[in-house]
């Protein structure tokens, strides 16, 4: 497992930063070339406004850790030791929609109308592993659809709207931690393949 290390005095927290810590889905090159391609055809047809999302950024989030003032090692430790454990088959997820979420960030996504139960069976089976390990998961994201954000902060909202489909070979998940505020980019501290 590839860890940041952060060193120093402790200081006084700011809000701009902050360490988030999560499993995701990680697109490959090909996948994200075509994710942007939709992301940017859709801002042309229907002019979000907002902040479009760097591809560099595409993932799709599976378990969220939380927000912590600092990465906390052990947490990333055990979190890596329970995903070493998962076992789980490589399988497509086509996205085929596009939409918005009514929140005050109002984030427009790409997602699939009918997910792969692949999906489904690695998000149960992450979480029991985490559970397991005592790693607490802080929010489901069973509760709405599985996406891509591609758009923050979107002057309007999308209705639900089919997409040019796209098929994502999904052969492996990843664990990041993202620094807001600061880099404002991920970094990769682990990753685990999906066999065939």
């Amino acid at each position: 497992m590839h860890q940041s290390s952060l060193f120093g005095e402790p200081s006084p927290r700011q809000p701009a930063e902050l360490h988030r810590l999560f499993f995701a889905l990680w697109p490959d090159p090909d996948a994200r070339a075509q994710m942007r391609q939709r992301a940017l055809a859709l801002e042309a047809a229907q002019q979000p406004g907002g902040r479009m999302i760097g591809a560099h950024r595409y993932h799709l989030t599976l378990q969220f850790l939380g927000d912590f003032d600092a990465l906390p090692q052990s947490l990333a430790q055990r979190a890596a030791a329970a995903a070493a454990t998962v076992q789980a088959a490589a399988f497509d997820l086509a996205l085929d929609r596009a939409g918005s979420f009514a929140n005050r960030d109002i984030p427009w996504w790409l997602g699939s109308a009918q997910p792969d139960p692949g999906l489904s069976l690695l998000w149960d089976r992450l979480g029991v592993a985490l559970a397991k390990h005592g790693v607490k998961v802080v929010a489901s994201h069973r509760a709405h659809a599985p996406h891509v954000t591609i758009v923050r902060q979107a002057e309007r909202g999308l209705a639900a709207m089919p997409i040019e489909p796209l098929v994502w070979r999904i052969d492996r998940f990843v664990l990041l931690h993202s620094e807001l505020g600061r880099r404002n980019e991920y970094s990769l501290l682990g990753e685990w393949r999906l066999p065939d």
